[in-house]
């Protein structure tokens, strides 16, 4: 009986240790850990506050996010660099942006240039600067936007190129090969002038399933078995595309993605998550399970936007789906951070920081998640608590609240952990 209660007491304590390690022996040290923030341009959401001219107004600005962000204990930043078919640094083949200047294609004064700004004060302040670009998307003001393009816009210089959907807007139709080289062009010619840390796209790919692309199917689509097998095509092949050029020319460089945080229900595909929400491989034919079992991007950034316990996309299950979606691939997973979210939700679940924070808690437990960056830079100072909390989280203070153990955080759980283990090894003796 003696030897049965000491086998017990090792399986016990074996299993414990490895319970309590999973989590903190693979959580990334700070250095390797991600911690980024978007900074949206457009609708001068972040940056610049105001559009204008003025290189001072602009320099201003920068200095005082990018100070911000070291303040906060973040590394990176993610600078939305072209929102709609247009230009935050001097480019040659998008014009100047009017979220920039007010006046699309109007130049900054004196030859400024944003980006060449940003990219060296970022690195000044130890921070990487990743340029965000939105591949399809021309306008966000309907009709009014696209007649009010620069003409040496390339939307307006090939209007074949273009399709208006149903919301009014106009995009690019990702179905013409014109229109991939067109994004690689554009993402190439950042890559070359500037030295950026990373080229990022986020989630805007096909707006929504009927976008008027019968012709472009109708030349191109033999072979597929549907629509929508040959529209998720040519976003994989753009992907395929910006990976391959983008490394020719700068190999370090990390290209990345940050879709919608759910790939798939599992009603859907039974590869998918256990959830009911809206579905990126469906809705916008972004298939990134794809892009990561081909090596296609160097990180990902699932925007998981909703809190622990959403009956319909439950954080922890889609955290747990992606930490196992890039198990055994070379691709990095980063976590997007509702932040925008704290205090807005009529439900009152979000009303304060807590379910952010327990979030960030649960990913501690996540082996192959490598850090978070948060949507987006002007909701941390806005949301009470959120800077300083978010401050304290990344000098070592993480005591949002566990879900399993309320009041408990993952590190005192962790501690527990250690010390049942060496009470079952002692017995074990």
């Amino acid at each position: 009986m003696r030897k049965f209660f000491r086998t017990l007491a090792l399986a016990l304590a074996c299993a414990v240790l490895l319970t309590a390690r999973s989590g903190a022996a693979d959580t990334p040290a700070a250095a390797e850990e991600m911690r980024g923030v978007w900074v949206s341009s457009v609708y001068n959401l972040d940056f610049p506050a105001a559009p204008t001219t003025d290189p001072d107004v602009l320099r201003a600005e920068t200095d005082a996010i990018l100070d911000n962000c070291v303040k906060w204990g973040l590394n990176a930043v993610f600078l939305q660099v072209r929102p709609t078919s247009d230009a935050l640094y001097d480019s040659d083949i998008f014009p100047w942006s009017s979220w920039l200047t007010g006046t699309p294609g109007a130049a900054p004064a004196d030859g400024f240039d944003p980006l060449a700004y940003w990219v060296k004060a970022a690195h000044a302040r130890g921070l990487e600067l990743h340029a965000w670009i939105n591949p399809y998307r021309i306008t966000k003001g309907k009709q009014a936007a696209y007649d009010a393009l620069s003409p040496d816009n390339p939307a307006k210089r090939h209007p074949e190129w273009v399709v208006q959907y149903t919301d009014g807007n106009y995009y690019y139709n990702p179905g013409l090969p014109e229109v991939r080289d067109l994004v690689t062009r554009g993402a190439v010619e950042i890559a070359e002038r500037y030295d950026i840390d990373g080229l990022h796209m986020d989630d805007y790919f096909y707006p929504g399933s009927d976008f008027d692309d019968g012709a472009a199917y109708a030349r191109y689509g033999a072979g597929f078995s549907s629509l929508a097998a040959w529209r998720r095509d040519n976003v994989n092949q753009l992907v395929r595309q910006l990976n391959t050029e983008l490394h020719a020319v700068k190999p370090d460089l990390a290209f990345g993605i940050s879709p919608s945080g759910i790939w798939a229900n599992r009603k859907t595909d039974p590869r998918g998550s256990a959830t009911n929400g809206g579905e990126h491989y469906v809705q916008n034919y972004a298939d990134s399970l794809y892009w990561i079992e081909n090596g296609l991007i160097d990180y990902i950034i699932p925007q998981i936007y909703w809190e622990i316990g959403n009956q319909n996309a439950d954080f922890a299950t889609l955290a747990d789906w992606w930490n196992r979606a890039v198990d055994g691939s070379d691709v990095d997973l980063y976590i997007g951070m509702g932040a925008y979210r704290c205090a807005d939700s009529p439900s009152g679940v979000w009303t304060t920081t807590d379910p952010l924070f327990a979030s960030m808690n649960y990913l501690t437990g996540c082996p192959q998640v490598k850090g978070c960056v948060f949507f987006r830079y002007g909701s941390i100072p806005a949301v009470s608590g959120m800077a300083s909390r978010l401050t304290a989280w990344y000098n070592g203070d993480h005591s949002a609240p566990a879900q399993d153990l309320p009041g408990v955080s993952a590190a005192e759980k962790r501690r527990f952990s250690d010390v049942l283990s060496l009470f079952l090894i002692s017995m074990i003796r």
